[in-house]
């Protein structure tokens, strides 16, 4: 058992307790940990569990290259100080490795996709130890690892956050003398452009893909590439962009982490856990005029702590599939017992001394431990709103699909849910998790099935001068049969045959832990089933009966106000925070109205709800919100929903 409180320092960290002490300490302990499950040779760890999707070898090489990523920090940081010995463990599986005649060599570049991912992890320990490792191999292995690496040389790369694994590999077979093309580098930084968005952030792709991979590989490959190279005048012109992409970035990605560390439940591969800190370390290592180091450390250790403190790792020292705990519906296709040592990249602050001001400054507070805020982030299409009572962080979510504006897929849990919380787990398994129920404003068919929203068109992100936020979105209800099965798939929505039903209208109005919700159905000669609204699904001991769609699980509650039915669904192991989701709804009786304003207020705190926002007419075209503290906002339907 890893035992962490013993380094404890709340003079230095108030808020965590955490210093470097801590973070060396626990990826000692799973690097030590790792060991037991590593071949002779060192070149595969393999880790227990069945196999991920992608076989065997490639789970090995993940054990390998994941675990890798902490070594080579935790050296570099040290300045090759190495007392566990791990450069030259980790010497002798690169030997092996990448031996083509070895029965434990790795699956190539050119023989599966996965292994391009891992080989730019190598590139960059081999890069950040060189002195201690690289410089220090046979010139056999060196030529070895080189080959290894050449395929990645023209090789065809996905159009994502895959392109910067090329980059960062040819770039490192530059510095070694190895093959590599120029064109291949300019053509892949000049395709990442592409990614850039508002306010410093980075779009996975031309889709509307926002979720962790925007900090832990989007923001970090480009800072990282630019020190690789720097000397260049390409990545010297280059880093100043990056450098005040990433600063823009910060400050929206500190509003998103909770009290407790928790970062939001929300996009693909949660199960890399606290490698979302690594956006925080890689701010520090740039050294961004802002956040300022003390908040930076104070984001990551709560991240790392919140794991720590919920089971991760396990009693064997072991990361396994899930988020807290072990809960292997988490996994995606590509997952498999050693994909989950991407945390690793958490460890990212490791490989800055112990003098660097991140390590010594105190730790300043999270924003949510501030104060209540409210915080609109246009690039994802977000509305965000913490509280310091509870310190809950809240998304309303106008912009996320992982689609374009105008398709019919099926909805993501893990995209395309109205909200996502510090504090709550969309429903990932069983029939809501195909089906939306959670944060969703739905038709339901005939055969009770609910319509889906993914391809809305966002109208408007704002923020009015109370503070309140307002966004609104529109979209054609659609029915999706879905083409084969959800079994380990990628975590987007899936296409299938499509059943169109009537546009629907939404326009969000959200105040501390309140979302007021407004939606139309406009006149069709389309058939409208009747209207249900989701609220937030709350992780739970036990199951609920009971016919009002109010719920608490002793810490936080949930409610959805207005309507004429409502209820709770109690959805079992369903998400990852709890046995039970209890998921609040109110729906209509009949079919819903046409060109009829729907209201509903929808709850997430602590605190028992109380009073709720209250919602009033003025005339025709001006509704007024008068909310619990007192404070009015007059909102205009007809201008939020005018297309931009």
């Amino acid at each position: 058992m890893l035992m962490l409180r013993e380094f404890d320092d709340r003079r230095l960290s108030p808020y965590t307790g955490w210093t470097r002490d801590h973070w060396a300490a626990l990826a000692d302990h799973l690097l030590l940990s790792a060991r037991r499950y590593a071949s002779a040779s060192h070149a595969r760890i393999s880790f227990p569990g069945p196999p991920g999707g992608y076989g065997a070898d490639v789970d090995a090489l993940e054990g390998f290259a994941r675990t890798f990523l902490a070594a080579g920090f935790r050296v570099a940081g040290e300045h090759g100080r190495d007392p566990l010995g791990l450069m030259e463990w980790y010497a002798q599986g690169l030997a092996t490795g990448t031996d083509p005649r070895s029965p434990e060599r790795w699956v190539r570049l050119d023989e599966h996709g996965q292994a391009k991912v891992e080989a730019a992890s190598l590139a960059l320990v081999l890069h950040l130890t060189r002195p201690w490792l690289w410089d220090r191999l046979d010139p056999i292995v060196q030529e070895q690892i080189v080959d290894y690496l050449a395929p990645a040389v023209g090789g065809d790369y996905p159009p994502i956050n895959w392109i910067w694994f090329q980059i960062v590999v040819e770039q490192f077979l530059a510095s070694v003398g190895g093959p590599f093309e120029r064109k291949d580098i300019e053509d892949g930084l000049a395709f990442t452009d592409g990614f850039a968005r508002e306010n410093g952030w980075y779009a996975d792709g031309a889709e509307r893909a926002y979720d962790h991979y925007a900090g832990w590989a989007l923001q970090f490959y480009p800072v990282m590439w630019s020190e690789m190279a720097a000397g260049d005048p390409a990545a010297d012109s280059r880093r100043p962009l990056y450098l005040d992409r990433l600063e823009r970035y910060l400050h929206d990605a500190v509003h998103l982490v909770g009290a407790d560390g928790s970062p939001l439940v929300q996009g693909r591969s949660l199960t890399y856990r606290f490698a979302a800190a690594t956006q925080f370390w890689t701010g520090a290592r740039a050294g961004t005029a802002t956040p300022a180091p003390g908040l930076l450390r104070r984001a990551a250790s709560g991240i790392a702590r919140h794991f720590t403190e919920h089971g991760a790792p396990d009693e064997d020292g072991v990361l396994t599939l899930g988020w807290h705990g072990a809960w292997r519906p988490i996994a995606q296709s590509y997952s498999g017992p050693g994909s989950p040592y991407w945390a690793a990249k958490g460890f990212f602050g490791l490989s800055l001394p112990a003098d660097h001001p991140v390590w010594t400054a105190v730790e300043e507070p999270l924003p949510v431990e501030s104060g209540d805020y409210h915080r609109v982030v246009r690039a994802p299409g977000w509305l965000v709103s913490g509280t310091r009572s509870d310190g809950v962080v809240r998304v309303i979510n106008h912009g996320t699909d992982h689609s374009h504006p105008g398709t019919h897929l099926t909805d993501s849990p893990l995209y395309a849910r109205l909200g996502y919380s510090t504090a709550t787990s969309p429903v990932l398994a069983g029939e809501h998790a195909a089906d939306p129920l959670d944060q969703s404003v739905v038709l339901l068919d005939e055969h009770g099935r609910p319509s889906h929203r993914t391809g809305f068109e966002t109208l408007l992100l704002d923020r009015l001068p109370s503070g309140t936020m307002i966004g609104a979105s529109r979209w054609q209800a659609h029915w999706v049969t879905p083409e084969g099965d959800d079994r380990g798939d990628h975590g987007y929505g899936r296409p299938g045959t499509v059943h169109l039903g009537p546009w629907m209208e939404l326009i969000s109005a959200v105040r501390g832990p309140w979302e007021l919700r407004l939606i139309r159905v406009p006149a069709t000669e389309l058939e409208r089933g009747p209207l249900r609204i989701g609220g937030w699904p709350l992780p739970a001991a036990e199951p609920v009966r009971t016919g009002t769609a109010a719920v608490s699980n002793g810490t936080m509650c949930s409610q959805v106000i207005g309507l004429d039915l409502g209820g709770v669904v109690s959805a079992g192991d369903s998400a990852p925070l709890g046995p039970w989701t209890l998921v609040p709804w109110r729906a209509t009786t009949g079919p819903a109205r046409p060109d009829t304003w729907y209201d509903v207020a929808v709850f997430l705190g602590a605190q028992e709800p109380g009073r709720p926002p209250v919602l009033s007419w003025d005339g025709p075209a001006l509704a007024r919100v008068t909310w619990p503290d007192g404070t009015a906002d007059l909102l205009d339907p007809s201008a939020a929903l005018r297309v931009p």
